[in-house]
């Protein structure tokens, strides 16, 4: 069981050089599981990239649909006292914090590329590249 932030989960989507990388981590641990906000952002990240022309319109709600069978039930409502705190202590943004707050919840590493995760949480956060390689 690995808890998976939304950059992982988009590049198990779309082909693009990261693609693979995601599918590795897809492969070594098929369990993923995230905060209720992974949604949210996956919707922001298909609009943007429709609105740069790098996906068409039409994509956008079939790619959401593979995802949210994906990841059906498997989306977690996290306490808001705790997502605060972790904000608070990391310097992170309230959305990336819900991740960190997941993943010490069910004690499984949190895979990311987002640098501001890795950095304000070493222990709990890992690159995909590094947990597939593992």
């Amino acid at each position: 069981m690995i808890v998976v932030d939304t950059n992982v989960l988009i590049h198990t989507l779309l082909p693009d050089p990261a693609t693979e990388t995601a599918k590795a981590v897809l492969r070594r641990d098929s369990d993923w599981h995230a905060p209720s906000i992974w949604r949210s952002e996956l919707r922001n990240a298909l609009v943007l990239l429709a609105r740069a022309d790098r996906l068409p319109w039409n994509d956008a709600p079939l790619l959401m649909e593979v995802a949210e069978r994906r990841m059906a039930r498997l989306g977690h409502a996290v306490p808001s006292s705790a997502v605060l705190e972790a904000a608070r202590r990391s310097g992170c943004t309230a959305y990336d914090a819900e991740f960190a707050v997941l993943a010490e919840r069910l004690d499984v590493p949190l895979v990311t590329w987002d640098r501001a995760l890795l950095d304000a949480f070493a222990g709990r956060a890992v690159t995909p590249e590094d947990f597939a390689g593992s």
